[in-house]
């Protein structure tokens, strides 16, 4: 007999099906037993009035995987309209160790360090899985919109020999008695890979190493990058940014239903026009010093207050950051060489999208290298391509968990990844 899912139950109603998952909560009453079985689509009911499987139920434990095979009937106050009789349980496997915390209870009550400490056990409560659900959707969403947009998906090494990537710190590592990195973008190799398919995106891991110890940041997260050529400016970026949150959100509503259900939030809607404001009118908004360098979290929760108030959005766009502020390869505005054509999109008051128009002409970064104080040499295999011609092109990229935890509100962005690597944190 097949195994089917939870959610495949209504279908069978009046026949003998076989189940298989973990005993997520068994209710043992005077008259009757109740066993809760979780699978990867849900709950299923399984009422048990048989002695002998009821003293079989009573040795079990929390999270031991069964199989139940029993008769579908229909119950409208059982999860689905359903439930499980005239069942026989047998066991895949010893009788668990239960967790440190009840999975069964609506809400996770241990605090997210044990929670990371288990994370294995953990993740299978409903809240914690429906967070990563998403955060699958939300890629799904993201490689449908650029897919359809004629983009290709590229995969970069994550070990280089540079440690000049960015002004970020790197992780050091022995490469067969060579110095090596793991790095902390793909943003030169996306950028040489736009004179071969033009339009490219990746999805993967990036390290930085910087000592932070805060809500928002991680040593190790997923990076969703795009780069495209043959743009006008940094608006054209931005076009396609908004596509392809857009094209997010509709694969987390597509996919995820359920487990947006599951945490209680709404879907924020995508603007037709994200509004955006310049930097030094950014700085106006916040309340900033107007010879202000750069953008505190207090700043951005301001400006997402007054993007919410102003037009109803959860999104704005902050374009035009200072040259000083960007990395080198940033294309200065032409009007105001000062500042970039650059941007910064904020959601819900928080940072979480950097992009902009690249410099395309080898000439134009030595110029950026010398001004900066930097020699050649360290990127001499990135600057080489642009003396083989490049368009003018630009890209972003998008913070996975980052955007995750503002779409579920999480207050920290650990409680929507697996595993997370931080200061502090290296196991599990």
């Amino acid at each position: 007999m097949q195994r089917i899912l939870s959610t495949q139950l209504p279908a069978h109603v009046g026949r003998t099906v076989r189940i298989a998952g973990w005993v997520h909560r068994r209710r043992l009453l005077k008259s009757v037993a109740f066993l809760i079985v979780r699978d990867a689509a849900g709950l299923s009911q399984v009422v048990v009035t048989d002695p002998a499987v009821r003293a079989a139920l009573e040795k079990l434990t929390e999270e031991t995987v069964v199989e139940v095979t029993a008769t579908v009937v229909a119950n409208p106050t059982a999860p689905a309209g359903v439930e499980l009789t005239d069942p026989t349980v047998r066991p895949l496997g010893p009788a668990a160790v239960p967790p440190p915390f009840d999975l069964y209870r609506p809400t996770l009550t241990a605090t997210l360090p044990t929670q990371l400490d288990h994370a294995p056990t953990a993740l299978r409560h409903p809240t914690r899985s429906a967070a990563l659900r998403i955060s699958a959707a939300a890629v799904a969403g993201f490689r449908a919109a650029l897919d359809a947009r004629d983009f290709v998906e590229i995969h970069t090494p994550k070990v280089v020999g540079s440690s000049t990537e960015s002004g970020a710190n790197v992780f050091a590592l022995d490469w067969f008695g060579r110095p090596a990195y793991l790095a902390q973008s793909p943003q030169f190799y996306k950028q040489l890979m736009v004179g071969v398919f033009e339009r490219v995106y990746e999805v993967g891991p990036v390290f930085r190493a910087e000592p932070h110890d805060t809500v928002r940041h991680l040593a190790q997260y997923t990076s969703l990058d795009v780069e495209l050529g043959f743009v006008a400016d940094h608006r054209d970026v931005m076009a396609v940014l908004r596509a392809t949150l857009a094209g997010m959100l509709a694969g987390v509503a597509e996919r995820a239903g359920a487990a947006v259900a599951t945490l209680g939030i709404g879907l924020p809607e995508v603007p037709a026009d994200i509004p955006a404001v310049h930097f030094t009118e950014a700085l106006r908004i916040a309340g900033a010093p107007a010879d202000e360098p750069d953008l505190a979290p207090a700043h951005e929760r301001a400006l997402g207050e007054w993007a919410r108030a102003e037009h109803g959005s959860d999104f704005l766009f902050v374009t035009g950051y200072p040259m000083a502020k960007r990395p080198f390869y940033t294309h200065p505005d032409p009007q105001r060489p000062a500042y970039s054509n650059g941007f910064d999109l904020l959601f819900r008051g928080m940072e979480l999208v950097t992009g902009g128009q690249r410099l395309h002409r080898y000439d134009d970064y030595l110029a950026a290298l010398a001004a900066r104080g930097e020699p050649v040499e360290p990127y001499a295999g990135y600057v080489d391509a642009f003396r083989h011609g490049m368009p003018p092109h630009g890209g972003f990229a998008i913070g996975l968990e980052r955007f995750v935890a503002r779409l579920t509100g999480a207050t920290n962005v650990r409680e929507v990844t697996a595993f997370p690597r931080d200061l502090h944190r290296l196991t599990p």
